[in-house]
């Protein structure tokens, strides 16, 4: 366990004990998100990665000694973490790059990167004997949720906001696990504020994304993989899609705490995709906007994971990018639905449209001279194309051959089309 040296807000800087505020600076409001920060002296002086090695667990909880957990406290079952890291020699060459990647987060157990979020928070909950969690979520982070809560040994109930026009199988998905779901008539900005007005007023744990800082704990660990699969050479970029902030600011921190531990020797430059229909942080950040200045936007996109009018982890997503010299750009539904099959294709990795949308993403940040012939990227793909089956059926105009049932109908028609 990293025992926590305090929680310091995104904002002012000000610190406080873990005992002493619980998901922001309550005298600046929602958007002083906290870091949660260790001792990071004493842990490079106690903690050695060689000993990794010796580590049969190849999930997240591998990284427990640099997790807020106790030695002896229970985790969820399920195998969250220990995601596949792909080399990706023809998406590489496609694009004109040295190397290229893919770390495939869509292979965890509900086919998302946030089961690590969800895994990190549920743990907690139990820890602290919390019998009912919370989250507000486009459909990502409240499957993760409801998975990993089924996944108990003990009864947690597990209750969701999420929006009413989210993908009916990622609704599915959550009542499959037994989650009691609240469908909101409206944005996923108003069910994040709801839920999180509910859970204070039904003393609820509440694990919405950006407000509470431990999601980004259960986040950085896919940092923590990405190096460790590379031999602890960090590539030149990473690149991830975003929308509330929360998957860049937590590949951030990861990197950061691998730096100073001593483990790695560079920070890569991070880039962020948005769509241009929700794209609040790609304008914040051409326009030198701090996250305390933005404003909420009206948003429209198909992306549906990546969609925030208000992103809640501005602050870390604003500070992922410009601390490390990277970029935000921005792609349009058209592309991204046309990237599902092209990323796919590359690289055998089905991803969502909010995932898909790296690969738009690295097009745009290479022809705006952000992204080099001679770099390695790893490409973060966040979601399962399973998700959203109606965009990639969309994404492709080809049907299959439909052919009589036997062998020169076949061949004639494979001939004819082939």
């Amino acid at each position: 366990m990293a025992e926590i040296l305090h929680l310091q807000d995104t904002v002012s800087g000000a610190t406080f004990a873990p005992t002493q505020a619980e998901y922001f600076n309550p005298a600046i409001g929602q958007v002083a998100t906290f870091d949660v920060l260790y001792d990071y002296e004493q842990l490079r002086a106690t903690l050695d990665r060689d000993r990794l090695k010796a580590n049969p667990n190849r999930g997240m909880w591998r990284y427990r000694e640099l997790l807020p957990l106790a030695p002896d406290a229970p985790v969820p079952p399920l195998a969250v973490g220990g995601t596949p890291l792909y080399e990706a020699p023809r998406l590489a060459q496609a694009l004109g790059l040295s190397q290229a990647w893919v770390k495939d987060d869509g292979a965890n157990p509900t086919a998302s990167l946030k089961d690590r979020a969800s895994s990190m928070v549920v743990a907690l909950a139990m820890s602290r004997g919390i019998t009912t969690v919370s989250t507000a979520s486009t459909g990502n982070a409240a499957a993760a949720l409801a998975g990993v809560g089924a996944s108990l040994h003990q009864a947690m109930e597990i209750v969701i906001f999420v929006p009413s026009s989210a993908p009916i199988a990622k609704i599915a998905q959550l009542l499959v696990y037994g989650a009691r779901v609240v469908l909101v008539k409206g944005t996923y900005d108003q069910a994040f504020d709801l839920c999180y007005d509910v859970c204070l007023e039904k003393g609820w744990y509440c694990r919405n994304t950006g407000i509470n800082p431990y999601t980004t704990e259960g986040k950085k660990t896919v940092s923590f993989e990405i190096a460790e699969q590379l031999h602890w050479q960090v590539p030149d970029v990473v690149v991830v899609s975003v929308g509330d902030g929360s998957i860049i600011g937590g590949i951030h921190k990861g990197f950061v705490e691998l730096y100073q531990l001593g483990w790695t020797t560079k920070v890569p430059r991070l880039i962020g995709v948005q769509a241009q229909g929700s794209s609040p942080l790609v304008q914040a950040w051409q326009d030198h906007i701090d996250g305390t200045d933005m404003q909420p936007i009206a948003v429209s996109t198909l992306a549906d994971s990546i969609s925030a009018g208000l992103p809640r982890d501005r602050m870390k997503a604003l500070r992922a990018v410009r601390s490390t010299q990277g970029a935000f750009v921005a792609v349009t539904d058209a592309e991204i639905v046309e990237t599902i099959p092209t990323f796919a294709r590359l690289t055998g990795v089905f991803a969502e449209p909010s995932s898909s949308v790296i690969y738009a993403g690295i097009e745009r940040a290479i022809q705006l001279g952000y992204i080099h012939s001679e770099e390695s990227v790893v490409f973060v793909s966040t979601g399962n194309g399973l998700k959203d089956v109606a965009r990639a059926q969309q994404s492709v105009t080809q049907n299959g051959l439909l052919v009589e049932p036997d062998l020169d109908s076949v061949l004639k028609a494979i001939n004819q089309a082939w």
